[in-house]
């Protein structure tokens, strides 16, 4: 299809999508990256956060991902996630709970690696959460 672009996303649990998007846009590393049919070439890193893909007639399916790599070619997008679920599949309660253990360890403060360790689950937490709400709005 001319206006459209193939996605993949995998992550090493499985295949999360297969098929053909309008529109796709993913948590960079630089910011949330647009990506429309015939996109130059790119590969970057992906932050944790939410991947959006719209297929033709409007439809748009969310999925999380944990961080990874994106790569870009003119007919072809790959999000190769390091963790990825669809959005409506997100425990809110455990994103919560992730969440409030994170904070907790930064107020703690140890050392250095537990201070990363927290802020990078904190990070995640926050994705999700962000991924549950994108969902909420969409209904």
């Amino acid at each position: 299809m001319a206006g459209t672009i193939h996605v993949d996303i995998v992550s090493p649990e499985g295949q999360m999508f297969a098929g053909e998007a309008t529109m796709v846009f993913a948590p960079g590393v630089e910011g949330e990256l647009g990506i429309a049919p015939r996109h130059a070439p790119l590969l970057t890193t992906l932050t944790a956060g939410v991947v959006r893909v719209q297929t033709e007639g409007q439809d748009e399916q969310s999925f999380y991902v944990g961080g990874g790599a994106l790569e870009i070619q003119p007919h072809k997008v790959s999000v190769l996630a390091d963790t990825a679920a669809r959005a409506r599949d997100l425990d809110e309660a455990a994103a919560q709970a992730a969440k409030a253990r994170a904070e907790e360890a930064l107020r703690d403060r140890t050392d250095k690696i537990d201070i990363a360790e927290a802020q990078a689950e904190l990070a995640r937490a926050m994705a999700q959460l962000r991924a549950i709400g994108h969902l909420r709005k969409k209904r």
